[in-house]
């Protein structure tokens, strides 16, 4: 089975009490990578889940410490200076934000063929990389 990218959005709609179509279905998404062993993620997307989830939800940090403990059942890629790198060949080739450039990046590092976000454009393929939108109505 094909590994899937999880950008930070998919895992803070699993706790969005306020989108609750969104919750639902963020949480079969990931209930689907991860009885698949196919979830991947990035120290970028921790990083940016743990900002948001105290910021926009108001998720205690000490809960959010607690939820990012539970993301080792992903395979977690480590944002390395190469990986940076190659992220700003991205950027530059695809006029992407740097940060969805980085994202791009640790998905191709961890040979998934997928990414799951709201960021991109859904179905749109970069590096022989699908874009796809799992809450798209």
């Amino acid at each position: 089975m094909s590994k899937i990218f999880i950008d930070t959005n998919i895992l803070v709609y699993a706790l969005d009490v306020n989108e609750k179509e969104k919750q639902a279905q963020s949480r079969y998404c990931l209930k689907t990578v991860l009885n698949g062993n196919r979830g991947v993620i990035s120290t970028q997307v921790i990083q940016e889940f743990h900002v948001t989830a105290i910021r926009k939800l108001g998720v205690d940090p000490l809960i959010s410490k607690e939820i990012i403990h539970s993301f080792s059942k992903f395979e977690i890629v480590l944002i390395t200076p190469e990986i940076i790198d190659r992220a700003i060949d991205c950027q530059i080739i695809n006029r992407l934000s740097f940060w969805d450039a980085l994202i791009m990046s640790a998905a191709e590092s961890a040979h998934c063929e997928t990414i799951w976000t709201e960021d991109l454009n859904d179905g749109q393929i970069i590096q022989g990389i699908r874009i796809e939108n799992p809450l798209n109505p």
